[in-house]
């Protein structure tokens, strides 16, 4: 599943955003993404970083950066093997970004497709990149 958006600032201050994942909450267009975050304060290959979500009840949940481009792309996954991607392309007049919810390797992809996780997440996903380019834009 893969959304995009042009943002009207260069792929470095997005990637800053991106990379630190204090600042995970604040674009998270799902609403279950919280200021909880223990980790390191940016983030790199291999890097492991957990946070506190809500979807009804709390809960905690550990990531693994998988993929990592300085300035160009940055991928993370959990436990169940769900990655988030974020792709970075110059364009005039911005940045095209792209967000991916790759669930290729995923061990729920029977609930994902029982539910309705794949529709919300396609319109959660199309919010983190209003709010990615409501910090940047001016």
């Amino acid at each position: 599943m893969s959304v995009s958006r042009l943002v009207r600032a260069r792929p470095d201050q997005i990637f800053e955003i991106l990379a630190d994942p204090r600042m995970h909450w604040r674009i998270d267009g799902s609403g279950t993404v919280r200021a909880d975050v223990r980790g390191p304060g940016r983030l790199h290959l291999g890097a492991r970083f957990s946070m506190a979500m809500r979807w009804g009840l709390p809960y905690r949940t550990s990531n693994t950066v998988i993929e990592f481009e300085e300035g160009r792309r940055i991928a993370w996954w959990h436990f169940a093997h769900n990655a988030w991607r974020y792709v970075l392309e110059p364009r005039d007049g911005g940045t095209l970004v792209t967000e991916q919810f790759d669930w290729t390797r995923s061990r729920s992809s029977l609930l994902l497709r029982r539910t309705d996780l794949l529709r919300r997440n396609e319109a959660a996903m199309r919010a983190t990149l209003d709010r990615i380019a409501g910090l940047l834009e001016v």
